[in-house]
């Protein structure tokens, strides 16, 4: 077996919570809108109009602000207040300065691999507010190399592992996506381990919890990129709006 010597590192509800920040944004989106639509029929023409933009936006929270634009004029028939548009861009630029919450267990793991094994941010979205995150988590030092990119493939992933460590095959991919995080590394030739995050909300609060980063060194020795782990990876999914969207 191949020493695992990189170790790359997702970043949004991987490190940090991200995911219910969106969640609490469509909550208010759906309420702005109560008197056009009802809540699931918002969120499937949300959803639809972020897949559609994806190509020209990219992953993130300005991609997810003018989505939520241009469905607010679709279910409206043009005719949208101006104040509920001033509503969607004060909460866009809210998630934007919304300050970053480590996931527990996230940076007491990645401190203890750190002196033995090469780490690698690979993350993707906006530059800047990616870039944002990283600075305010103050993880960054503990990292040897940061990739930020459009899209994560099985060639994107050999190409960073090439160039920052020993090749896909001693490379571990770790992430909360199965679609993004796991299965591509694991198609380039690598390893893939998925952590599973809570970072649902109740009642409008920001409760949620991660038991799965205090294993991370445990599971490494365990990780397999057999066909039927792959089979396995393939048919779990994730569920959530990012999720979707990867």
């Amino acid at each position: 077996m191949t020493r695992i010597t990189t170790i790359g590192f997702d970043a949004d509800d991987t490190l940090w919570h991200n995911e219910r920040f969106f969640r609490i944004t469509q909550e208010h989106f759906a309420a702005l809108l109560a008197d056009y639509t009802d809540k699931d029929t918002l969120m499937a023409r949300l959803l639809a109009a972020e897949r559609r933009n994806l190509g020209q936006y990219g992953f993130g929270i300005k991609g997810f602000v003018l989505s939520m634009i241009e469905t607010a004029i679709d279910v409206t028939q043009q005719r949208v207040p101006a104040s509920v548009i001033a509503e969607l861009l004060a909460a866009g630029q809210d998630m934007l300065r919304h300050p970053i919450e480590l996931l527990p267990h996230a940076q007491d793991a990645i401190a203890a691999l750190a002196p033995s094994h090469k780490l690698v941010l690979i993350t993707k979205g906006d530059l800047l507010d990616q870039e944002r995150k990283l600075a305010q988590s103050g993880l960054g030092e503990m990292f040897d190399a940061v990739e930020i990119v459009s899209n994560k493939t099985a060639p994107v992933y050999a190409e960073i592992f090439d160039r920052h460590g020993d090749g896909p095959e001693a490379a571990l991919m770790v992430g909360n996506s199965m679609r993004s995080d796991v299965i591509p590394p694991i198609m380039a030739g690598g390893w893939g381990d998925a952590i599973r995050c809570d970072s649902s909300h109740n009642g409008g609060g920001l409760g949620g919890s991660c038991a799965a980063w205090d294993r991370v060194g445990d599971r490494m020795g365990r990780n397999t990129r057999r066909s039927s782990a792959l089979s396995h990876h393939r048919a779990s999914g994730r569920v959530g709006r990012i999720g979707r969207l990867d």
